[in-house]
């Protein structure tokens, strides 16, 4: 299966009593792909891993690639601060039939850059599948270096990283010295053209919830020539990355931004919660202004 230059990072629905709406993810997995989407990444930050149980991992991975099938990529978010829990979720997931995973840096722990290195090499050996490092130090408390990344990269099955970190440089270091085939998403909706300008691979999108096509034709402009065009789309899309991810942070922004399109995908748990009126109505008023690809579920 081929991972493809954009993923969305999907949010996981929950019905009114808050459980998985596991029908529903299988929905919007359908109409992430019909809206531009290679493929989705299950159980990330923006599908509040924290507090999916392991049981409700392994099912939404089951559900969503029982729907999708071979039309798309599903990644499995199954790195967590736990080297051997990573590795235990890791398997099941493989098993599953899932076609990658995303392995998130270890937070609250803070390791070294060795301990870094040692825990992603001993999950990334233990499965045969791709394997995704997803560096994101606002989140985690720590940044993964360069240096530790060409050296991951070294690894067979280590097809890639998710880079949230702002840090052009790194990076640009990065993309520089890490095998050829070792791939480079950006982790952030705005910085998206910058990282492809510097020879990135494409994007692991929270707004391409709502503006998939928009956000493929960002990449494909771009690596057929035409800057100005996906210049000119990014520029245009730069208010409603903004406002979902700033108004009350991600997932809640961008729950409530499917929940106001009509794709109905409940409110995110504790300790998250739903945007306030005011922030809510900032999101409402830019989506007003965009187009929005996603087809709503009737």
């Amino acid at each position: 299966m081929e991972i493809g230059r954009l993923l969305t990072a999907m949010v996981t629905p929950f019905d009114e009593n808050g459980a998985v709406d596991y029908a529903q993810a299988q929905r919007l997995a359908l109409a992430l792909l019909d809206s531009g989407s290679d493929g989705v990444v299950l159980a990330g930050t923006t599908g509040e891993s924290p507090t999916l149980s392991h049981e409700e991992k392994m099912r939404l991975f089951s559900e969503v690639k029982g729907a999708i099938g071979p039309r798309g990529a599903v990644v499995a978010g199954t790195g967590t601060y736990n080297t051997s829990e990573s590795v235990e979720l890791s398997r099941e997931a493989e098993r599953l039939g899932v076609d990658g995973l995303l392995l998130t840096c270890p937070y609250y722990n803070k390791p070294s850059q060795d301990g870094l290195y040692r825990h992603f090499e001993t999950i990334a050996r233990a499965v045969s599948l791709p394997c995704i490092i997803y560096n994101i130090p606002s989140r985690t408390g720590v940044n993964m270096t360069a240096d530790t990344q060409v050296r991951l990269a070294q690894i067979d099955n280590m097809l890639g990283v998710k880079e949230a970190s702002g840090d052009l440089a790194q990076i640009a270091q990065i993309i520089e010295e890490a095998r050829a085939g070792f791939r480079v998403w950006s982790g952030d909706d705005q910085m998206t053209l910058p990282i492809l300008a510097i020879g990135g691979y494409g994007v692991i999108s929270v707004i391409s919830h709502l503006a998939g096509s928009q956000m493929r034709q960002i990449v494909q402009s771009y690596l057929s020539g035409n800057v100005d065009d996906s210049a000119r789309i990014h520029r245009r899309l730069l208010p409603l990355m903004t406002v979902v991810m700033t108004a009350t942070g991600s997932p809640p922004g961008v729950k409530c931004a499917l929940n106001a399109v009509g794709f109905r995908v409940g409110l995110p748990r504790l300790p998250l919660v739903e945007p306030d009126g005011e922030a809510a109505e900032r999101i409402s008023a830019e989506l007003r202004r965009q187009r929005i690809d996603l087809a709503v579920a009737v």
